[in-house]
């Protein structure tokens, strides 16, 4: 499969979906990974020098994945700047792809909200969409769980590479928000899970087989009982 994945901001794809395209990427599929702000917003002062170092940290945090595309818009501007969609819906055709992973509809940050209308109007009836969880899960209900557990010290690493962002805060929520959803699996203590939705739009009703494996289920016992609860 030729999968796209869309973030917002220099570091979205490692903290919202690393998981998710790493196992993907083990099981032989193109990785294409597109960011479309230029991060100049991240810091208390706007400036074309964070804009780089951005990049740059981009480039290395992604780098087991592959090379993104900077696709360059104004950083917390993106729901009004100018020709936003069409930059968007160019970058979406000239890939191609047969499945599209990119923010919620309701995420906490409005760029967020805006890249999801825009890549959902632009995939249209060509692809499905799934939606990254919110950070720590807040409002949302996911559909699927992916299993990263064998690749989350990878991701941990990969977040570690934005140091003008102060990653310690979001290596230590991924702990706590990654390690949560596997628990909602019943999962053993020390795995890790990433959580979706789906755009559940014809002709793309149920798309599950396309995806990786979820954490196994395991039934729940009590501890003084050899039943289930």
């Amino acid at each position: 499969m030729k999968i796209l994945a869309i973030g917002a901001h220099p570091d979205d794809i490692e903290i919202f979906m690393f998981g998710f395209l790493s196992a993907c990427k083990k099981r032989g599929d193109q990785i294409h990974m597109g960011i479309a702000t230029d991060g100049a917003a991240g810091d208390i002062r706007i400036s074309d020098e964070l804009k780089f170092t951005r990049e740059k940290e981009t480039l290395k945090g992604l780098k087991v994945l592959g090379r993104p595309t900077f696709l360059g818009i104004p950083d917390g501007q993106l729901s009004f700047a100018l020709h936003s969609k069409e930059i968007i819906d160019s970058y979406i055709k000239s890939i191609n792809p047969n499945l599209i992973i990119t923010h919620s509809t309701n995420d906490y940050h409005p760029d967020h909200r805006a890249l999801s209308k825009y890549v959902t109007q632009s995939a249209g009836f060509k692809c499905p969409v799934i939606y990254a969880d919110t950070l720590m899960g807040v409002n949302f209900l996911p559909d699927i769980y992916i299993d990263i557990t064998s690749f989350f010290i990878e991701k941990k690493k990969a977040i570690s590479h934005h140091k003008s962002q102060r990653p310690k805060k979001f290596i230590s929520a991924v702990s706590i928000w990654n390690g949560f959803r596997a628990a909602q699996c019943n999962a053993p203590s020390g795995s890790y899970a990433e959580a979706f939705s789906i755009s559940k739009a014809f002709p793309f009703s149920d798309i599950r087989s396309t995806l990786p494996e979820s954490p196994i289920l395991r039934p729940f016992y009590s501890e003084d009982s050899d039943g289930l609860i």
